[in-house]
């Protein structure tokens, strides 16, 4: 479980493409605040804190809005496809003691056999925990793991409290033999024909300049 994280953020009264831009160069990251059938919270966060709270997957973060404080989950972070700046948030109103559905991150640790390679077939699962103890990842040991093992989902070992919803036959993690690349050699007998064909053209070009020797010498 992360410190608590409190973001001191302002309400959002104009909307559109022009005024997010304005937002967004003066450093706030437009949000919205849903859930529980309340009416949506149209907010502003403080660019800075945001962006560090947000490197965590399903960040829970208190909004601190006007003194008053609103629990809630990181649902939908959207980032500008080029420069990775944050555009907008979508975040989840959750109360303690309240169990939410969120899919979280494999986090492999160790290394295979030498002579094995790894393959991370499921690079999260989707769980359900306490919205105050949603783990940052299930942690996989894949330490001297040999050729021909396989981790499922049913193999995870999952923290206290934490449900998993994926299929426990789910492939999480195959350990197979590398893969050997063709480097794709030219055969032997294409490179002789080439050359053939090349002695075949010089003789040509010869027999033509003594061809045309002759027919000087004529004149």
């Amino acid at each position: 479980m992360a410190d608590k994280v409190v973001l001191v953020s302002t309400t959002r009264t104009e909307f559109g493409k022009g005024p997010a831009r304005r937002d967004r160069a003066a450093g706030l990251i437009p949000a919205v605040i849903y859930g529980h059938g309340a009416e949506p919270l149209h907010v502003n966060l403080p660019g800075h804190e945001a962006m560090i709270a947000l490197r965590v997957q399903n960040a829970l973060i208190t909004i601190d809005l006007d003194g008053e404080e609103h629990l809630a989950l990181a649902k939908d972070v959207q980032r500008d496809p080029v420069r990775q700046i944050i555009e907008h948030v979508d975040l989840l109103t959750v109360r303690r003691g309240e169990k939410v559905e969120v899919d979280v991150a494999i986090v492999l640790e160790g290394e295979v056999d030498p002579s094995a390679a790894m393959n991370l077939d499921s690079p999260t699962v989707t769980i359900e925990a306490e919205a105050t103890h949603l783990p940052e990842g299930i942690t996989v040991d894949i330490e001297g793991r040999q050729i021909g093992e396989h981790v499922y989902a049913s193999d995870l070992v999952l923290p206290r409290g934490v449900e998993l919803l994926t299929d426990p036959e789910t492939l999480i993690v195959n350990i197979s033999a590398p893969v050997e690349q063709d480097l794709g050699e030219e055969p032997e007998a294409e490179e002789g024909a080439e050359g053939e064909e090349g002695a075949e053209g010089a003789e040509e070009g010869a027999e033509g300049e003594e061809s045309s020797e002759e027919s000087s010498d004529e004149n």
